[in-house]
């Protein structure tokens, strides 16, 4: 049975564990689907998404899977996180290994794309999904991307806006990825120019609703208010 919490408003949060639950569905589903919409880009061949370009070049150098290479430089960007003062949650760390095992088992799957007739409809459907997952575990609220960490991290540390920072971060890992080998094209245009009103869209769609509060009697005067605990009210509220 559920655990409820009294709120210092008097109100009972009621269906807490079924909201954890239903969180951490939507975070090991978005992730998984992550990695397969983005194998879906990588498959398509017509330019992968910035972080990928970097993926495929390094893969190219070093013989390792993308989905391997990515886990490296997902943790890799968690190290820079220390200098930062990020503080990494669950979905952080399941960001860097579900996203590259998911990535290297869908590529594993799919057969050859050898015509546009089929590479169109898959980088489309890379896309499109990719914003879906992206929608499904940023809404979990389980601690943002090692990549996304990084780009917050910059913006408190340095001044400047999220919009500079996001941009530098991509422009560079593009650069380092195509010097590589990384496949840079008209997929990673549209991949750049649909991301963001997609994961809009899903995050929208997704959003979660709050517990619900149950009325409780307000206490008499001078009898002491219960107040959940803290850490378990976070976790609701993150």
């Amino acid at each position: 049975m559920c655990r409820a919490t009294i709120t210092s408003r008097g109100h009972q949060l009621t269906g807490t564990k079924p909201h954890l639950t239903r969180r951490l569905a939507r975070l090991y589903a978005g992730l998984t689907l992550y990695g397969a919409s983005s194998a879906l880009i990588v498959a398509a061949g017509l330019g992968s998404e910035p972080w990928n370009v970097l993926n495929q070049g390094l893969a190219t150098l070093t013989g390792l899977s993308i989905g391997v290479v990515s886990i490296i430089v997902g943790a890799a960007v968690l190290l820079l996180w220390i200098p930062l003062r990020q503080r990494p949650g669950l979905g952080t760390v399941s960001n860097v290994f579900v996203c590259g095992l998911s990535m290297d088992a869908t590529l594993a799957l799919l057969p050859d794309a050898d015509t546009l007739a089929t590479r169109v409809p898959l980088l489309l459907a890379g896309v499109v999904l990719n914003g879906v997952a992206t929608g499904l575990y940023i809404t979990a609220s389980f601690g943002p991307g090692p990549r996304d960490g990084l780009m917050t991290g910059l913006h408190r540390r340095t001044g400047r806006s999220i919009r500079l920072m996001r941009t530098l971060i991509e422009v560079t890992v593009v650069a380092t990825g195509f010097a590589l080998g990384g496949t840079v094209g008209f997929g990673t245009v549209l991949y750049a120019l649909a991301i963001g009103p997609l994961a809009q869209f899903f995050l929208r769609r997704f959003a979660l609703p709050e517990p619900t509060p149950t009325p409780e009697p307000m206490p008499a005067a001078g009898e002491a208010t219960t107040v959940g605990d803290p850490s378990e009210h976070a976790i609701l509220q993150r």
